[in-house]
């Protein structure tokens, strides 16, 4: 049996456990109170009985407790009881009993209930008992039939329980025994909607958006393993390359050329493995030692190293900007977007930084070829370098404005690119400021 429908069958048994204690503790909560209010009716009416006989006969009774008549109720004893208690006069049935008291008695396993009235100027009392035995018997019955038809009302209920749970729970062991038969390699596969509009219907809705995640992410994933397998293997096939050139024909490289392509294949190799590591750990979260830092410095740095390069980069606009974070990984966007620029830029790069609103805005232009709309939605991924950075001669594998994207959104900022009023790109940073 799978586990689907074993946890369904689970599912229902519990829900019919459920249902069957609720209506047996309300069923038993409801019999008790009927009982009670069942037997107290008794009673009452009853002594209500013996009450009314007893003000009828106190009225006719003389001070010496004559004239106590012979008119009695088949169902009730009579006594007249003296101060001292004892009986002055009494029915028939009650002169060989003891003197009667108030309430609920016993006269030869007979239940009775007793009511009492004075006579009117005379010390003398009348108690009359009336017999309750008939209305205990309806209690009785009545108990009977409760403690008969409850258990199989209980059992009803729980059958009806376990039958609607199971109708209930069908569509959804059918989403789950679906959910359960796709695979990593079938993550294109979709459940079908019924269109009850339902929570069912709501349900299903909901797995196909995560399955949609789920696709978009593993297809994103294996794009991202091919691809850095590609750019990983690129180095290292031209090293392999130049190295057997070298081995099978001695004179054709120098010691010293191999060494450079070495150098510079290794270099490249060693930065898109640092790349791919700070990228993994920004998704894994490891980069929080955050605290105060001037990104005006950092700025500053980038574009004096910029121009240690010999590129023009004008910094002029930069002002004073505190933020909250990481400072080498805030370096590293500036390094990042520095290097794009001047990669890109045909003369000029210019970096500014102003504060409005709580919020700091960095912003690096070059007077570029740009960036068309079409792509400024896609230049932000990992592995994404347009037409005109294909070349390898021209910069890295696409990995520094994915870098830029992830430290940016870590710091709870944002990265935007625009056209640069000196005709090609621009790249806004917006990160919350810090006051302290």
């Amino acid at each position: 049996m799978s586990r689907a429908k074993l946890l369904a069958r689970s599912v229902r048994g519990r829900a019919s456990l459920a249902a069957g204690a609720v209506v047996a503790v309300a069923l038993l909560l409801g019999a008790l109170l009927f009982d009670t209010a069942l037997t107290r009716g008794v009673e009452q009416s009853a002594l209500a009985s013996a009450e009314a006989s007893a003000e009828r006969i106190a009225a006719r009774v003389g001070p010496d407790g004559a004239a106590l008549g012979t008119d009695f109720d088949d169902d009730e004893l009579v006594q007249i009881l003296t101060p001292e208690g004892t009986i002055a006069a009494a029915s028939p049935d009650a002169r060989d009993i003891p003197p009667l008291r108030d309430g609920r008695v016993v006269v030869d396993n007979d239940a009775f209930i007793v009511a009492h009235e004075g006579v009117k100027d005379s010390r003398l009392t009348v108690l009359v008992a009336h017999e309750i035995d008939d209305g205990l018997e309806v209690v009785a019955t009545a108990r009977w039939l409760l403690a008969t038809s409850i258990p199989a009302l209980i059992a009803f209920v729980a059958l009806g329980a376990w039958i609607l749970t199971g109708r209930a729970l069908a569509p959804v062991t059918r989403i789950r025994a679906e959910v359960e038969d796709i695979e990593a390699a079938r993550l294109g596969t979709r459940l079908k909607v019924p269109d009850t509009g339902d929570e069912v219907a709501h349900l299903a809705s909901t797995m196909n958006h995560m399955l949609d995640r789920l696709d978009a992410a593993a297809r994103a994933q294996r794009r991202f393993v091919a691809d850095a397998s590609h750019e990983l293997r690129s180095p290292l096939a031209v090293i392999h390359q130049h190295a057997e050139v070298a081995s099978l024909h001695p004179g054709s490289v120098s010691v010293n050329e191999l060494a450079e392509v070495v150098l510079s294949e290794g270099a490249r190799l060693q930065g898109l493995v640092d790349a791919l590591l700070l990228l993994a750990r920004l998704e894994e979260g490891a980069e929080h030692a955050h605290q105060v830092v001037d990104l005006d410095d950092l700025a500053l740095d980038e574009v004096h190293r910029a121009r240690r390069d010999g590129v023009r980069v004008d910094g002029a606009g930069i002002g004073a900007a505190r933020v909250h974070g990481n400072p080498r990984l805030l370096g590293q966007v500036l390094r990042n977007l520095v290097d794009n620029a001047v990669r890109h830029a045909r003369s000029q790069v210019a970096v500014s930084l102003v504060t409005r609103d709580g919020i700091a805005e960095l912003i690096v232009d070059d007077d570029g070829h740009g960036i068309p709309p079409r792509h400024r939605a896609d230049i932000f991924d990992r592995f994404v370098r347009l037409d005109e950075a294909r070349a390898r001669d021209q910069g890295g594998a696409g990995l520094g404005l994915a870098i830029v994207h992830e430290i940016v959104e870590t710091h709870s900022g944002s990265v935007t690119v625009d056209d640069s009023p000196q005709g090609g790109a621009r790249f806004v940073v917006r990160l919350p400021t810090n006051s302290a």
